[in-house]
């Protein structure tokens, strides 16, 4: 297996580039006619790095939307958070934000829609992520105090389009699991907006005071959601599992990197098809930005990649591989730990034995990997789309020593 190591030069596009040209994209999205009066958003930080675009016109508003658009991860940026929500609220804002966009809301607006089904007096903020092909429109919905009410995702393609319903499906399936460890987001509004898939969902109070999360206490979370609906045992070749698995990477088979996933896949099963597995759920993307420990609770959210019946022990490893990339010198060097953690990471979900851990540690990245690939993150322009620079060289010589 010779995995690509490059990306093409038209991928290596910088993000505050791409970031900048999606709010135009956005904008237009949101605001396709032309109405009677002016809506001006203030560009949260600036137009080259924009991050969050607040409501120009009402202080209250445009500070609560910066306050509680999400919790920044260091010191320096919660500084900067709240210096940003010190000039909207005494009006400062004048001198350190410069960069409004202007809209025009009409009658097939998001503004109208959203008021159809929610109730009128709704204000929005607009979320800025990063290039990724699942990227999609994140709205924040406050009230005129400013508090956070809920957030809105708009399917806008054939892939997003399909994650928001199945966030949807997800939320609904975990928020009548009985689940007492975490606190899921509540589905107040599922709908079409013309060709667009929309989701309201209700806030989770992300903007409490965070608490230290032991590790033992993160995984019987995870281990309650790998329950949820319910496990079973038995060995990967034949699974369901196996067959859904195989299925994905038939039809990547055609991309180079695809191809070496689905010769990765065929070794596992091979050399350790009749392993015993225990398969369960995963919330699908359970990194540290997708929850929050705060005081009786943990908050977990963005569950577009919930799936039940893959190996119990999935989300453990996503979660310290998340870690480890932000952490790691190299994303390389994230999954060479990833894979030497992994019997200590697994332990807590059951998974014991040498052959187990290893096939369900590599099994977890032929799966992750088989995703980027489907959705064409790196034609996206994904910091991590390309697998060659990262994941594949550590896959292949994993699976070939196994």
């Amino acid at each position: 297996m010779s995995p690509i190591k490059t990306a093409p030069a038209a991928l290596q596009v910088d993000d505050e580039q791409l970031r900048a040209k999606y709010i135009e994209e956005v904008l237009s999205l949101l605001y396709p006619g032309s109405g009677p009066t002016a809506t001006e958003y203030l560009v949260i930080p600036n137009a080259r790095k924009p991050r969050l675009l607040v409501p120009a016109d009402d202080r209250r508003v445009a500070a609560g939307a910066v306050r509680r658009y999400a919790e920044p991860q260091s010191r320096l940026a919660r500084l900067k958070r709240d210096a940003v929500v010190a000039a909207l609220r005494t009006g400062a804002s004048g001198m350190l934000l410069r960069d409004r966009l202007t809209v025009r809301p009409g009658a097939d607006s998001i503004d109208a829609y959203l008021a159809r089904h929610l109730g009128a007096g709704l204000r929005l903020s607009v979320h800025i992520g990063p290039a990724r092909a699942n990227r999609k429109p994140v709205l924040q919905l406050l009230d005129g105090a400013g508090r956070t009410l809920a957030f809105a995702k708009l399917g806008t393609a054939a892939l997003t389009r399909r994650l928001v319903r199945a966030e949807a499906d997800a939320l609904a399936a975990v928020g009548a699991a009985g689940l007492t460890q975490i606190q899921v987001p509540s589905v107040l509004h599922a709908g079409q907006w013309g060709e667009h898939e929309v989701l309201v969902q209700s806030a989770l109070p992300v903007w409490q005071p965070r608490v230290a999360m032991p590790a033992s206490r993160l995984a019987a979370a995870m281990l309650e959601v790998a329950r949820c609906c319910g496990t079973g045992q038995g060995r990967l070749n034949g699974s369901g599992y196996w067959n859904r698995l195989r299925a994905r990477l038939d039809a990547v088979e055609g991309h180079a990197e695809g191809a070496a996933l689905r010769t990765a896949a065929e070794r596992v099963a091979r050399a350790a098809g009749d392993v015993e597995l225990r398969f369960g759920s995963w919330h699908g993307d359970w990194s540290p930005w997708n929850m929050a420990t705060v005081e009786g609770s943990v908050l977990v959210w963005d569950w577009e990649r919930f799936t039940p019946g893959v190996p119990v022990g999935y989300d453990g490893l996503h979660h310290a591989l998340q870690l480890g990339i932000a952490r790691a010198p190299s994303a390389g060097d994230a999954v060479n730990e990833l894979v030497a953690a992994a019997p200590d990471l697994l332990l807590p979900f059951g998974v014991a034995g040498r052959q187990a851990v290893d096939v369900t540690a590599l099994l977890y990245l032929i799966d992750l990997a088989t995703r980027y690939v489907t959705d064409r993150q790196a034609e996206a322009g994904a910091r991590l789309g390309v697998l060659g620079s990262w994941l594949l060289p550590v896959l292949v010589a994993r699976v070939e020593a196994l």
